[in-house]
């Protein structure tokens, strides 16, 4: 498989798996979201959807660089694993948080999210350090949200 195609194909997985994400949280913000109590630093509502698709972008790009790779296959496989598992809990946490309105069960999942991205960081980093620094701004806002969503549930207990 060409690069071109794998590039195509790595910035897609992300966007995708956002894009259907991103059913729950708009379904979620428009009814019981606009209800609850929310910190005054919460963000506007309309600069989630510019952030994740950046940060989907930036997912997709660290992962074409670790699948393009040269490294040992055991190495991208677990790095690539990795990538796969926290992908798939970034998409539960809107179902938890914005389609079951659960923001402690969010909460808790958002706290293995981020020690998935960690780990990811980490293994990205032993193929390419390029592909791990482009996580950083993924992990940061996913810290951001950890503390927006612990603080949401405080204050609607």
């Amino acid at each position: 498989m060409n690069n071109t195609l794998k590039l195509i194909i790595a910035v897609a997985l992300p966007l995708v798996v956002g894009g259907l994400s991103g059913f729950f949280t708009v379904t979620g913000v428009e009814s019981w979201y606009q209800t609850i109590n929310k910190p005054s630093w919460n963000p506007p509502n309309w600069i989630f959807g510019p952030v994740w698709t950046t940060l989907y972008i930036l997912m997709g790009i660290s992962l074409f660089l670790i699948w393009k790779d040269d490294a040992a296959g055991s190495l991208k496989k677990y790095a690539q694993l990795l990538f796969a598992a926290q992908l798939l809990l970034n998409f539960f946490w809107s179902f938890i948080f914005f389609s079951q309105q659960q923001p402690g069960w969010a909460f808790a999942e958002i706290v293995l999210l981020w020690l998935l991205i960690v780990l990811t960081i980490f293994a990205f980093a032993r193929i390419n350090n390029l592909a791990a620094w482009l996580l950083v701004p993924y992990i940061s806002w996913v810290s951001f949200a950890a503390i927006l969503n612990f603080t949401i549930w405080q204050l609607n207990k």
